[in-house]
């Protein structure tokens, strides 16, 4: 199954009301928090001198950031909005980024065969998609790394629905960037924790090392508190 219609406009009307700049997006953390430390994580198992592909990279943020730690860095995403966020906020930095349906299977492998063997880096994708759409994101995964590359996937874990409640029952309500979250439909830690090890190994991919995690935000609690959404972190590698 490929997206429907209805969730690919979620996004591009999400991206398309999102300013330009870094953190207006409420995932859009600083790299440091983020593809610096899961960098760490992966590179034991990765070569460094292969491409790196970032699977759904909105404004390119943590893209840009891998392209100093793999000799080259594509960002692909879902939404054109997104991806022209992304070539703006480039801005010369020697990144790539290109529209791209990850279910879409011809998409995906024409994408492979371009790029050779690659590693991938998804940050919270399989979580928000559509739950007919999830193998084949995972199937995503298996056939950009092919036989060589290796892949780092963080996913929000159910304790993320907690900490969400939470922000949503603020005096007030839900902050301005959650708020814009749950005004375009999109529906972040919907998968349940046991699904998203099953898809992975389903689509082909064997865990190297797990590991718990939080992906944090950039909104805070009315009373200062950072929003760290709990997750769960993966280094695969072809079965």
């Amino acid at each position: 199954m490929n997206v429907s219609d209805n969730y690919r406009d979620n996004w591009e009307s999400y991206w398309k009301e999102t300013a330009d700049g870094r953190g207006e997006a409420i995932w859009d953390a600083d790299p440091s928090l983020s593809a610096a430390p899961h960098s760490e994580l992966l590179l034991p198992y990765a070569d460094p001198d292969r491409t790196i592909i970032d699977l759904g990279c909105g404004n390119g943020t943590q893209t840009r950031y891998l392209a100093t730690r793999f000799a080259r860095a594509v960002g692909v995403d879902l939404s054109h909005a997104a991806v022209e966020h992304a070539r703006r906020a480039a801005d010369g930095d020697p990144v790539e980024f290109q529209q791209l349906d990850l279910t879409d299977t011809d998409a995906v492998r024409a994408l492979h065969e371009r790029l050779g063997d690659a590693h991938v880096y998804m940050r919270a994708v399989i979580h928000q998609s559509e739950p007919a759409a999830r193998p084949r994101v995972a199937a995503a995964v298996a056939e950009l790394i092919g036989a060589a590359g290796r892949a780092f996937v963080v996913e929000l874990t159910s304790g993320s629905r907690d900490v969400l409640g939470r922000a949503a029952s603020e005096p007030g309500g839900p902050g301005p960037k959650l708020q814009r979250v749950f005004h375009h439909g999109l529906k972040p830690a919907d998968a349940a924790d046991g699904e998203i090890p099953r898809l992975l190994a389903e689509a082909g991919l064997a865990v190297l090392a797990e590991g718990e995690t939080v992906l944090p935000q950039t909104e805070y609690l009315t009373d200062g508190t950072r929003i760290d959404l709990p997750a769960r972190w993966f280094v695969l590698a072809p079965a």
